[in-house]
């Protein structure tokens, strides 16, 4: 991760969820629960209370006609909004200390925890997963392949576990995802990939495009010529530009649930 992670603008709009526990976590919940679908929202590194992540979750909920959770991953740890506009702030984040907090090791567990409460607990028929930059790496692990755990696996995740948890993912200017995570896809996968992303970088691009093809699950690369990483979360309504790319990104996301999920 980098400074463009904490780059962005807050935009305007009230959200219109509420606050519940799912499991251990606090969670911002919005739309019908009697759908029988759910979108687990896997948010950035301004977390769970970030307005602009839950005014998106309101959108899927309402146009895809879906519940939307967003739990809290980072556990009460907050990076400030006013941080997008504090170059000095930005400047100052150590980026190694607080992912030494928010490992794949240390919050993978917990994001295959809460997706198993959607299904298993929850009843809910199908489930989706979207995740921005930070929650890129884990919509990808919840995509892997089913399978059996070995004794060797030390988690869901070291064993490919996500097929049975999640039904698609989607995965907006995503961070942290590996080779690895590629290559062991078993759901439908869209990847909303602006043009300028050091946390997706034009090799993982690549590696992606001419993998996933292969795997035989749907596919949906969705390119963003101009825009750059935190574009489709934090861009700012007041650019056309920008405007233009975070509008087809939702939209996309929106088809793309409803698409797969079978809703419409």
């Amino acid at each position: 991760m980098s400074q463009c992670c904490l780059s962005g603008f807050a935009w305007n709009g009230t959200p219109q969820g509420k606050e519940e526990k799912l499991g251990n976590h606090d969670t911002y919940v919005t739309g019908s629960p009697d759908s029988g679908v759910a979108i687990l929202f896997l948010h950035d590194i301004f977390g769970w209370r970030f307005a602009n992540n839950r005014l998106l979750a309101d959108h899927f909920a309402q146009e895809v006609n879906a519940t939307v959770y967003i739990p809290d991953f980072f556990h009460g740890e907050v990076v400030e909004e006013n941080t997008m506009a504090d170059e000095k702030k930005r400047a100052e984040f150590d980026f190694m200390a607080w992912f030494g907090r928010h490992s794949k090791e240390i919050r993978g567990p917990e994001v295959f925890e809460v997706a198993r409460a959607l299904k298993q607990d929850l009843g809910f028929k199908k489930v989706g997963a979207i995740g921005y930059c930070w929650g890129g790496w884990p919509a990808f692990q919840l995509a892997a392949k089913g399978g059996t755990k070995a004794g060797h696996c030390l988690s869901d995740i070291d064993c490919g576990l996500g097929r049975d948890l999640v039904d698609c993912i989607s995965a907006a200017h995503p961070a942290f995802v590996t080779e690895e995570d590629i290559d062991a896809v078993g759901v439908p996968v869209q990847i909303i990939a602006p043009e300028f992303d050091v946390t997706f970088s034009p090799e993982m691009k690549a590696y992606a495009n001419k993998t996933i093809p292969e795997l035989n699950v749907d596919y949906d690369y969705q390119h963003f010529p101009k825009l750059a990483h935190g574009f489709a979360s934090r861009g700012d309504p007041d650019d056309k530009t920008q405007k233009e790319g975070l509008e087809r990104a939702k939209n996309a996301a929106v088809s793309w649930f409803c698409t797969i999920l079978q809703l419409r």
